[in-house]
């Protein structure tokens, strides 16, 4: 939660232009830091809708002023988050804008998925459709529509759902603790890698591997890391992050140093890589430093600000300097 000094609007103001970078010369560490401070004001619209729809639309000014891809994906990703469904306009016309990077689309319609927004469902179904659409904008809008129509059914109510350690809102619920199978471990995995599977499904795997919380879990998700869909491959990379286990390491360093692997697969092993934060992390981020790829490069930053903080004494991440 912030703090009482950013309550007023000049606080949010200020937050805005350090995201947004106005004076040109702030660290890219810092915008992040900035984003999440008004993240934390954007989800309490139950709150204060007033204020919380104003740190939305500072936020999402960060699309027009801004070219880091990185940045730009991040912000889609924050509003998504947030809850607020005055984000979903925003995040339909990011999606529909092709001079955007395919990553930052991408994560503009795993936003909608996250606001469970019925009203989306249009513009996801048109790109999910579109012959000359990407892969990977295709299956996000895929996990998108079935996220929101499973939320908009009755399943939420009839499926017991363990409660995750993990506060984000996931692209796909992870499977119900009641299901057949759902702590046969060796079936997980097996639906994780089938690839005639549907992908909804092969995330609900997913990310009950996640609660599981094992290392022989974390080994079931890293065999998935030789599959073809880079969207899966970064999502088992995010949740790494999220779980924070040090024999995730080795996988994710493999993944981030293969040059022939999509990008935005190698951005997030990097900034899951950051948040685990052991010792032998250190070598590895720096080295990709200098990536010829920027969004690699951005997210070795970002991770190290991330190692940092994970050995400070820090209270929280998003302490603006």
């Amino acid at each position: 939660m912030p703090s009482d000094d950013f309550d007023e609007l000049s606080s949010l103001e200020k937050l805005r232009d350090i995201l947004c970078n106005i004076s040109g010369n702030e660290k890219l560490a810092n915008r992040f830091r900035a984003l999440f401070y008004l993240k934390s004001v954007g989800e309490q619209w139950k709150q204060d809708q007033s204020k919380a729809d104003t740190a939305v639309r500072y936020i999402s000014e960060c699309f027009h002023h801004s070219n880091s891809e990185l940045l730009k994906h991040e912000v889609a990703y924050v509003l998504g988050q947030t809850g607020n469904l005055t984000a979903a306009p925003i995040l339909r016309d990011v999606l529909e804008d092709l001079n955007q990077q395919v990553m930052v689309r991408h994560e503009a319609a795993e936003a909608l998925g996250a606001l469970d927004d019925e009203g989306s469902l249009q513009v996801l179904l048109k790109y999910f459709n579109d012959p000359k659409e990407v892969v990977p904008i295709k299956q996000t809008c895929e996990l998108a529509i079935e996220r929101i129509k499973w939320a908009n059914s009755d399943k939420p109510k009839n499926e017991k759902i363990e409660k995750s350690l993990y506060s984000s809102v996931d692209p796909a619920p992870p499977m119900p603790i009641d299901a057949e199978d759902a702590d046969n471990l060796q079936k997980l995995k097996f639906l994780l890698n089938d690839q005639d599977a549907p992908l909804f499904d092969r995330y609900r795997a997913m990310f009950r591997l996640r609660d599981m919380d094992t290392d022989e879990a974390c080994e079931a998700l890293a065999s998935s890391f030789d599959d073809p869909s880079a969207l899966l491959k970064h999502e088992v990379a995010y949740v790494f992050g999220q779980i924070g286990n040090p024999i995730a390491v080795p996988h994710l360093s493999k993944v981030i140093a293969r040059s022939s692997e999509a990008p935005m697969v190698r951005h997030e092993a990097a900034e899951a890589l950051g948040a685990i934060a052991t010792d032998d992390v250190l070598p590895v981020l720096k080295e990709h430093l200098k990536d010829p790829v920027e969004v690699v490069k951005e997210s070795a930053i970002v991770a190290l600000d991330m190692y940092d903080y994970e050995n400070s004494n820090e209270m929280e991440y998003a302490e603006v300097e």
